[in-house]
């Protein structure tokens, strides 16, 4: 049988190669599929997505609003924020008052992180002081004053502490106590609507199939996700992992749908997003 060769976009982090670990090591029957991997980080994966260019790609849920038309969610793959999501952090403490009137070092426009940003302070993007930093230079950018606080995502985390920086506010706590305990939606998994229902559903299948390999290894898996686990030993990596590969990644559930729709919901409310968001799965 011939294969059939798809491109797959997902960030160089531990969480997205624990994930992929499977597919990407050929431990999985693919029955036909061939996966060329692409590790890009999460706002260029975003914007390649507005242009349609990947088979498959790990996104931000703030981008998938501005893709809809292109793309299906896919039932597994998600990254979501339980309690804990991205953080706001600064050379010394800082209230949201002086949030708003401050230069902010974000990760991306379109990153989730930046839309739950903006939903906390309740002012739009195009209104803030901000510039967009790639999300590894967040920290130097704020230590040494070119921004006065830092949108940290991925592993920055649980690491900023070791950077002399102190944690304002966690978007995610923030998030679970005005939202009934909803998780908060940061990224997914999607796949171009140019490929057939029944296409869909199998690479469906696959993805779904590879995390819970990893999840079932998690030992090898993790030891595979370290080399790209930057500044962090094998337990950090393991609990970094933990935090967004997990129960909500094999599926959403319908508290893991609601939670989307009401992030992206609230942002069309408030003004940030251009329209409502129907959320389109494969099934």
């Amino acid at each position: 049988m011939q294969e059939r060769a798809l491109t797959l976009g997902h960030s160089p982090d531990p969480d997205d190669a624990f994930m992929f670990y499977a597919l990407a090591k050929g431990l999985i029957p693919t029955h036909g599929y061939r996966f060329e991997h692409i590790l890009q980080d999460i706002q260029t994966l975003n914007e390649r997505a507005t242009r349609g260019e990947l088979d498959i790609t790990a996104i931000s849920i703030h981008a998938y609003a501005y893709v809809s038309d292109q793309y299906a969610l896919l039932p597994s793959g998600a990254s979501m924020g339980e309690g804990y999501g991205p953080m706001l952090v600064a050379r010394r403490q800082q209230s949201r008052d002086d949030i708003r009137r401050s230069r902010i070092a974000v990760p991306g426009r379109m990153t989730s992180a930046f839309l739950a940003l903006q939903l906390w302070l309740d002012k739009p993007g195009a209104e803030l002081d901000h510039v967009v930093v790639p999300f590894d230079e967040i920290f130097r950018v704020v230590r040494a004053g070119e921004a006065d606080v830092g949108l940290i995502i991925h592993e920055g985390q649980l690491t900023y502490g070791n950077e002399g920086l102190e944690a304002c506010v966690d978007l995610g706590v923030w998030w679970g106590e005005t939202q009934d305990g909803l998780p908060l939606p940061l990224g997914g998994n999607v796949i171009h609507k140019r490929h057939t229902p029944e296409t869909r559903r199998q690479v469906s299948d696959l993805l779904s199939a590879s995390i819970r390999y990893s999840l079932d290894h998690r030992t090898e898996a993790v030891q595979h996700a370290l080399r790209y686990a930057r500044d962090m030993g094998r337990d950090l990596a393991d609990r970094f992992v933990g935090m967004y590969v997990n129960h909500w990644t094999l599926d959403y559930g319908e508290r893991g749908r609601e939670a989307i729709r009401r992030f992206l919901g609230l942002g069309f409310e408030r003004g940030f997003l251009p329209h409502r968001q129907e959320l389109e799965f494969v099934v």
